[in-house]
């Protein structure tokens, strides 16, 4: 009987000894220090990632400007709406598009980034390129080559396109001598609907948004019209042409709503904005002074 109680203890004496050791190894064994610019709670400053094949890196390249330069800048390191990317802690944190991923395909609708329909391989290729930028120019601004395109192309475009909104005697009357080429490029993209980000000293404020419209129609058939205020599955709410608020309760299909966005025609032309066509436009409405 008293060999297994003995043995019980030698066990349990030898164990005490290691745990204590390693306790005293690890006090005098001084912390890893942090990478450069690391700090809890954040990706560091300059993470380490194995190089993205050259193919992979110059696809990504080519599918970013084609699809994410007009508002981030064409090297992604921030536009006139859009932020810097290469800095941006999401990116930083993102080994191979897994963080980018959902935002792109799902867009930011509150910072007026729309939902881009890349699938998840461009997207990582994407990541990929954004991977490759030196992050020691710590967000130096875009430097752009605005009028780039043919003025003549971009009227005959305008006349094709756009003449059903705007005019060049009307909306868009000076538009030249008001916005910088930048600026215009941007309103081209966005229909003036996410912003502009800072403006310089002097320059003209943004042209105003023109307000989503509403028109309800009543079971009784009575067709009530306004500027949309709030709409959910359960209410729809609105401000009648004399001010008046008027809400009216949801049910599957009844009443009849249907929403008019004046920018709906920007935001579907997202995904398929041809480089040419944006630049064509612009050189030709910088030549409306």
């Amino acid at each position: 009987m008293g060999t297994p109680r003995l043995r019980f203890c030698g066990v349990v004496l030898i164990a005490g000894i290691t745990s204590l050791s390693a306790t005293q190894a690890a006090a005098q064994t001084p912390p890893r220090p942090a990478a450069q610019g690391e700090r809890a709670g954040r990706a560091p400053d300059y993470p380490v990632r194995p190089p993205a094949p050259p193919e992979q890196v110059a696809r990504g390249q080519q599918i970013f400007r084609s699809n994410c330069s007009f508002c981030h800048g064409s090297d992604a390191r921030g536009g006139e709406t859009g932020p810097n990317l290469v800095r941006d802690q999401v990116v930083l944190r993102d080994q191979n598009g897994e963080l980018i991923t959902p935002i792109v395909q799902n867009g930011i609708p509150a910072r007026g980034m729309p939902s881009v329909g890349l699938s998840a391989a461009d997207i990582t290729d994407i990541a990929a390129w954004l991977h490759s930028q030196p992050l020691s120019d710590r967000g130096t601004p875009s430097s752009l080559d605005i009028l780039v395109g043919n003025a003549k192309d971009g009227e005959t475009y305008f006349n094709s396109h756009c003449t059903q909104c705007h005019s060049v005697t009307g909306d868009l009357a000076g538009i030249g001598s008001r916005y910088e080429p930048k600026t215009i490029q941007n309103l081209i993209v966005s229909g003036g609907g996410t912003g502009f980000g800072r403006r310089s000293a002097g320059s003209a404020p943004p042209p105003k948004v023109p307000a989503r419209t509403v028109t309800v129609t009543l079971p009784s058939g009575r067709i009530v019209r306004g500027e949309l205020d709030h709409i959910s599955a359960f209410i729809v709410a609105l401000r009648d042409s004399d001010g008046t608020y008027r809400s009216f309760p949801r049910h599957g299909s009844i009443p009849k709503v249907v929403v008019t966005n004046p920018l709906q025609w920007h935001i579907d032309m997202l995904p398929q904005w041809r480089d040419s066509d944006i630049h064509n436009l612009t050189a030709y409405l910088v030549t409306l002074k």
